[in-house]
């Protein structure tokens, strides 16, 4: 049918408010609702008798074929997005097990290179520098020294890497071959990935534990690290079964003409932290007057040393009292029918602020993640160890409280225990500080920095 004769058409149905205007132009922008008008308008070629009214309510009535047609086109949607997130996942396994291998080389090279805890010039001269002025011969690292790197205390002082056997300065460590060949073999394979475009992180250092944020490099002279460990175990009726905290105060040192310096400090007082100087350190200047000072002020603080330094100070606290948990979290499961409701609550005190919060509950073994009816926070499900980790980036006086409810089929409510918490916080319950740096060469005190970290090792609701 020509336009003339869908005008001509139009006009004797007395239906032109179809389109916009009567000429051929508006006829073919509206061609569509002019199709479905006449369809409600002809019946097997005969007109009928309907009013534009009905027309208007007949083209507005919904389609059981449309709703399904939307329905279906939504269906593939979803299930294109399951399969992004899928191909995703499978995306940063595989980078993880990247990283993997890079950490392995990396640790191959560092066997390689440093051969065990000695630098290349203690290899060499069958001597180690204690970073006090006076060398130590290797064959009595095993003996007591007067200096700090020949002290017997080696988790606070030494400088050397931990759980790595001592090579032999005349020879290479046993299995260089194997070693090599693997290290070659890692190499080709780290190479073909680098020539595909993937990012191969080859200085990442193998983490034990819960994780901890990486510290920036010290720019001030003077750089003193205040951390606490806590280990927490609840019951899930309420009640303590374990609170301690460990806590370590590290000095680091960039420049040695620095060294010779004294620390001031100032505590909470609280008397059920217990504190322990290290034994080159003054006690009894400790004791009146906290300061903390060699034995022997003539000698510096060694400088440049590796991780956060050396530890001049350490204590540790252990209690019974609820008030003072940093977190605390209830959880209440309860089958109806064949389903268990899980509710979870957390709370935390008004002056604890928290970071990076994760919260990670068990669950039974199921085919698909657990249903979410309500949540304060994020959440992503371990299908592969089978937990929902609830994370929290910022706990401060804007969500003291907050709750997470979802749903699983029926389960024992033992099942959902162990519940784990990690986090990390500034203020640490000691409230240690420093006050101030005395130098004991006269002048001006160096400039220094103070870092606080509070940050779980176990934290558990049992």
């Amino acid at each position: 049918m020509t336009s003339i004769g869908v005008l001509c058409f139009l006009r004797l149905l007395d239906v032109p408010e179809y389109s916009f205007s009567l000429d051929e132009e508006g006829v073919c922008r509206t061609a569509f609702e002019l199709i479905f008008a006449f369809d409600e308008v002809i019946s097997l070629g005969h007109k009928e008798n309907v009013t534009v009214a009905q027309v208007k309510q007949y083209c507005e009535m919904e389609s059981h074929e449309e709703k399904l047609h939307k329905l279906v086109l939504q269906s593939k949607i979803n299930e294109t997005k399951d399969v992004m997130k899928r191909k995703a996942s499978e995306i940063d396994k595989s980078k993880v097990k990247i990283q993997h291998v890079a950490i392995a080389l990396q640790i191959e090279r560092n066997r390689g290179e440093k051969g065990g805890f000695m630098s290349l010039q203690s290899m060499g001269s069958g001597r180690m520098d204690t970073g006090f002025g006076s060398d130590t011969n290797l064959s009595s690292l095993g003996g007591s020294g007067s200096g700090f790197g020949a002290s017997t205390d080696v988790d606070s002082f030494s400088t050397k890497s931990k759980g790595r056997p001592v090579a032999s300065a005349t020879g290479p460590p046993k299995g260089l071959g194997m070693q090599l060949g693997k290290t070659q073999r890692t190499n080709q394979f780290l190479e073909s990935l680098k020539a595909e475009g993937e990012v191969i992180v080859e200085d990442v250092r193998p983490s034990i534990g819960p994780s901890k944020p990486a510290a920036p490099p010290p720019t001030d002279p003077v750089t003193l690290t205040v951390e606490e460990k806590i280990n927490v175990t609840l019951k899930r009726d309420g009640g303590i079964s374990n609170f301690n905290v460990q806590g370590t105060l590290s000095l680091q040192i960039l420049n040695q003409e620095d060294g010779l310096i004294q620390v001031q400090i100032e505590t909470s007082g609280n008397p059920a932290i217990h504190f322990n100087t290290h034994p080159n350190i003054n006690k009894e200047l400790f004791s009146n007057e906290n300061i903390l000072g060699l034995k022997e002020p003539s000698r510096p603080f060694p400088a440049n040393q590796s991780g956060d330094g050396v530890s001049l100070l350490r204590w540790r606290m252990q209690s019974a009292d609820e008030s003072i948990l940093p977190l605390t979290i209830n959880c209440w499961p309860s089958v109806s029918g064949n389903e268990t409701y899980v509710n979870i609550e957390y709370e935390t005190p008004a002056q604890t602020d928290l970071q990076n919060v994760v919260i990670f509950v068990p669950l039974p073994a199921l085919r698909e993640a657990p249903r979410i009816q309500q949540i304060d926070g994020e959440w992503r499900y371990d299908s592969r160890n089978s937990v929902l980790e609830w994370s929290i980036v910022l706990i401060d006086n804007s969500n003291r409280s907050g709750s997470l409810e979802f749903i699983v089929p029926a389960a024992d409510p033992d099942v959902f225990f162990p519940i784990s918490a990690r986090f990390t916080a500034s203020r640490t319950f000691s409230d240690l500080k420093v006050a101030n740096i005395l130098p004991l060469k006269g002048g001006s005190p160096p400039k220094f920095s103070q870092r606080t970290l509070l940050a779980t090792e176990n934290y558990q609701v049992v």
